[in-house]
């Protein structure tokens, strides 16, 4: 019955239907956790482990599902990793990424990563209506390059009835996305997860799912399943 609990979950996530799949990776897993509680044969045991692991919800009923994205790997733009989540109940969005700031910084785009994230909201299912920035001032002279490019975003973004609220902290470290839908995502390096394309008319510049990505870790969430909004 876990099993098949579990089999059920994962064509739901696969589905894209998450919501419903949380419900049945809980059950499935705690109907396996009694299996390997109540058998006695070790060899047993340990098969059920290692499938119970390679679910990442937690026993004590927290929502954990981790991507590993590998060194070069392809197809994991923007929408391809957001879309799942991003229903159209979703209003209000959260963004903490220390490093939104330099439009050049070790030859990375993460104003343009930003602006390009922001794209993706605007153009749906959701409706959102607020972003919220949380980032961190930059250094020098690049100070005012990042206000300017800040409040160019924000000023197209209302052009589409959305508004960007931007707040600046000093001692932020944590990167991380919030839907008020109840999800959260973090990503290990933030936004900033692809490479510096070869040249600006090289296939992958335009469209990030083209583009290769540095190694990093994409931790989902669900608030539900969490203490921390």
């Amino acid at each position: 019955a876990g099993a098949d609990t579990v089999k059920r979950a994962v064509q739901l996530d696969a589905a894209s239907r998450f919501q419903e799949s949380l419900v049945c990776y809980q059950e499935g897993i705690d109907l396996l956790l009694q299996v390997v509680k109540a058998t006695t044969d070790e060899a047993k045991k340990h098969r059920y482990r290692q499938k119970i692991s390679e679910f990442t919800f937690l026993s004590d009923g927290k929502y954990h599902k981790q991507i590993r994205i590998e060194e070069n790997a392809t197809g994991f733009g923007y929408e391809k990793l957001f879309h799942g989540y991003l229903t159209e109940i979703v209003s209000e969005v959260w963004v903490e990424d220390p490093y939104i700031r330099q439009v050049h910084q070790a030859s990375r785009y993460l104003l343009y990563n930003f602006l390009r994230f922001c794209e993706m909201l605007v153009k749906g299912p959701c409706k959102v209506k607020r972003i919220h920035l949380l980032t961190s001032y930059d250094e020098g002279s690049g100070r005012s390059q990042q206000m300017t490019a800040l409040e160019e975003i924000k000023q197209s973004l209302s052009n589409y009835g959305v508004t960007l609220n931007i707040d600046f902290s000093s001692s932020i470290h944590d990167r991380e996305i919030r839907f008020n839908n109840g999800w959260m995502i973090k990503i290990g390096r933030g936004l900033d997860y692809f490479k510096k394309p070869q040249g600006r008319f090289s296939i992958g510049y335009c469209d990030f799912d083209l583009r290769p990505c540095h190694e990093t870790t994409v931790d989902i969430f669900h608030t539900k399943h969490t203490k921390k909004m």
